[in-house]
């Protein structure tokens, strides 16, 4: 849009809402820019992120094809960036530990029913 569109649509959107309601229109309008464009560059990322693993998958395909033998460098690459990613997703011996710890408590330290009716009796002093 050049110069003389945006005087005109100014002029127009000035005589049609009036002084008092036309910069309430300006910020909601640009809001509603801001959150287009912010929607258009999560879609452009997500579909970057999608097409990379479509093409991570493909080399592993090739990959497997080939037994895993006299792969490319372009194959071992995408094997090597596989394996980190799955390793990074993947709970650690730590954290498997103290996951287990926790179940392990979480079921030790739950009163069972007997165990309840006592500790209500001794509240309520009977």
């Amino acid at each position: 849009m050049g110069f003389w569109e945006l005087l005109v649509i100014a002029i127009v959107a000035l005589l049609v809402l009036g002084p008092e309601r036309l910069p309430g229109a300006i910020r909601s309008t640009m809001k509603t820019v801001r959150s287009v464009k912010q929607f258009g560059q999560q879609m452009q990322a997500e579909l970057s992120d999608n097409l990379r693993i479509h093409e991570l998958h493909q080399k592993l395909k090739d990959a497997e094809a080939k037994n895993l033998l006299n792969l490319s460098d372009d194959e071992k690459a995408a094997i090597k960036e596989l394996t980190e990613a799955a390793n990074s997703v993947r709970p650690t011996n730590a954290q498997m530990s103290l996951n287990n710890l926790t179940q392990q408590l979480g079921k030790d330290l739950t009163p069972t029913s007997s165990e309840t009716v006592v500790k209500n009796e001794n509240k309520t002093g009977s």
